[in-house]
């Protein structure tokens, strides 16, 4: 299966346009990485780094088993807050 990757959008003022919110989704739940680690099969180092926002990029089959696992959509994963300047 090929692998594709979602990059995290960065705006020319270094601030960050979108974000991974498995932090707040995990906190909401009360399930802590060992646990995310049992039910979608990932390497919890790239889950203590999408819970800390420290990644630049993310393959499609990281989303896909963490909407499997927290039964969620992508909506619910990866927030896009447009810069107000580009909106203007």
């Amino acid at each position: 299966m090929k692998k594709y990757q979602l990059h995290c959008i960065i705006n020319s003022g270094g601030v960050i346009l979108i974000k991974i919110t498995l932090d707040r989704i995990m906190f909401e739940r009360k399930i802590k990485v060992p646990q995310l680690v049992e039910k979608s099969g990932l390497n919890k180092n790239t889950l203590y780094a999408l819970q800390k926002n420290e990644v630049t990029r993310i393959d499609l089959n990281t989303i896909e088993a963490l909407c499997i696992a927290l039964d969620c959509d992508i909506s619910d994963l990866i927030e896009y807050t447009p810069n107000k300047k580009d909106t203007e």
